[in-house]
C-alpha cells in the first residue's frame, strides 16, 4: 500500500524529531576506571567522557562509595574546561574491595542522564 505525500511528510518529520531526540542526552562513550575493571589502591581519579558536551553548571557529579557504602571522592566533579565532554573526580586512598561510580550528567540542551558501574581494588 502507497501513502499519500501528505502522509509520508508527517511520517518523514516523525522519524528526524524522534532522531534528534535520540540524540540529546550525554551517555558515557568511555570510563577509566572501566566497568568491571580491577585496580590497585593507587588509583588517582575517576573520569568518564561522553559522548555530548556537558552542561558544568549541573553536571558536576560523580560519587565514589567504598564497599561499605562510604565515600571515597576527594572534592567535587569537574568538567575539563577545554573538553565539555570530560569529568572526572579525585580520589582518597582506596582500599581493597568493590567501589560503586554514580554518575549525573546533563547535556548542554538540558537533558538529563545518569548511570552507575563497579570496579574492584585489589
Amino acid at each position: 500500500m502507497k501513502l499519500p505525500t501528505t502522509a509520508r511528510g508527517a511520517v518523514a518529520a516523525l522519524l528526524i524529531a524522534t532522531c534528534q531526540l535520540a540524540q540529546a542526552h550525554a551517555y558515557p562513550t568511555h570510563q577509566a576506571p572501566g566497568a568491571g575493571s580491577t585496580v590497585p589502591a593507587s588509583q588517582k581519579d575517576v573520569a568518564i567522557d561522553f559522548d555530548d558536551g556537558l552542561e558544568p553548571a549541573f553536571s558536576s557529579m560523580i560519587t565514589v562509595t567504598d564497599a561499605q557504602g562510604g565515600a571515597v571522592t576527594r572534592g567535587k566533579a569537574v568538567i575539563d574546561p577545554s573538553n565539555s565532554k570530560h569529568m572526572s573526580v579525585a580520589l582518597n586512598p582506596l582500599t581493597p574491595g568493590v567501589c560503586t561510580v554514580s554518575w549525573v550528567a546533563v547535556a548542554a540542551d538540558g537533558h538529563r542522564t545518569q548511570g552507575h558501574y563497579t570496579f574492584t581494588v585489589k
